[in-house]
């Protein structure tokens, strides 16, 4: 497809949706498959949304190189083409990143988000190239995200504007450093799709960017459809009340989790609230760890080591 067509595809309140998993942390594909028809019955269609799997939302990074594309597959699946999938992808090398964009496209995800390459500490010279080489090797929308508080420099408008020429570079996911000028976005928004990742979706929507991300588009579809609506006809104070109604409170609420724990706890738990439980997020412990080594041949410590060391330093 080309941007254009991209363009009017990947638009709207975007649903970064969770990932589900059963009791032992491993994918529940039966609940997505669920999961995605709910989704498509309220609202969640093409021309309103895309589905953003395997996002940092949707715990992507903790996935296996084996787990994305079984999850991918299963949405798109699932999907019968009634609303596009686009899925996250983890930061890696050029070469890398373009097999598993090819991997997604044979999936059937019409576009990938793709992060800064912060591993690889880039310039923005580094960061053009990056996008325009897999733009060049691929066939599918690259919505670029701007993760620039993991140590990258944040993509500038000039940068965005030297990929004009890089056909499948669809949009960019935006958010800039405190010292950074937000409305910066005005220099390409009518060029590429802005969706605003700082929770400003009516700012954004003014200075030219045509969606935006939060914790509520999947668990409470029909109210940031209602919002979109209020924003696509100018009905900015109105559409701003709404997010204050809602958003302010949640971000007060995330503030005060995120001093006990960190991870997607809360949006696995709004899900759960509204009658949609996903399971429990995958946590940072040794939990995980037994169960990844349960699975595998790997040699057990003998318990009695320590003991046969201690009497041979006697």
């Amino acid at each position: 497809m080309t941007r254009d067509e991209l363009r009017r595809l990947i638009q709207g309140p975007i649903a970064a949706v969770s990932t589900a998993f059963d009791d032992r942390f491993m994918l529940d594909l039966a609940a997505m498959e669920d999961l995605t028809e709910w989704w498509i019955g309220n609202g969640l269609v093409t021309g309103k949304t895309v589905l953003k799997v395997a996002a940092a939302i949707g715990e992507g990074p903790d996935l296996t190189d084996e787990e994305w594309p079984r999850l991918l597959g299963t949405v798109v699946s699932a999907a019968r083409g009634r609303v596009p999938v686009v899925c996250g992808l983890k930061p890696k090398d050029t070469l890398h990143s373009i097999d598993d964009v090819r991997r997604a496209q044979d999936l059937g995800a019409i576009a990938v988000q793709i992060d800064l390459p912060f591993f690889h500490h880039p310039t923005q010279d580094d960061i053009v190239r990056f996008f325009a080489d897999i733009s060049d090797a691929t066939n599918i929308g690259i919505l670029i995200y701007n993760t620039h508080w993991f140590g990258a420099p944040s993509m500038t408008a000039e940068s965005m504007l030297r990929l004009v020429d890089a056909e499948h570079v669809v949009g960019i996911k935006w958010d800039v450093p405190a010292d950074e000028d937000y409305d910066e976005m005005r220099k390409f928004a009518h060029l590429f799709n802005v969706i605003d990742n700082s929770l400003q979706p009516v700012r954004a929507h003014q200075n030219g960017a045509r969606g935006y991300i939060n914790w509520t588009v999947d668990v409470y579809p029909q109210y940031e459809l209602k919002v979109w609506e209020l924003l696509e006809s100018g009905c900015y104070a109105e559409a701003q009340n709404m997010l204050d109604r809602l958003y302010m409170p949640l971000q007060e609420l995330s503030v005060k989790v995120g001093r006990r724990s960190g991870g997607y706890s809360m949006h696995k738990a709004l899900m759960a609230l509204m009658g949609h439980p996903v399971g429990p997020p995958r946590p940072l412990s040794r939990q995980r760890i037994r169960q990844v080594f349960a699975s595998h041949p790997a040699p057990r410590p003998r318990a009695r080591l320590h003991g046969l060391r201690r009497a041979r330093a006697k």
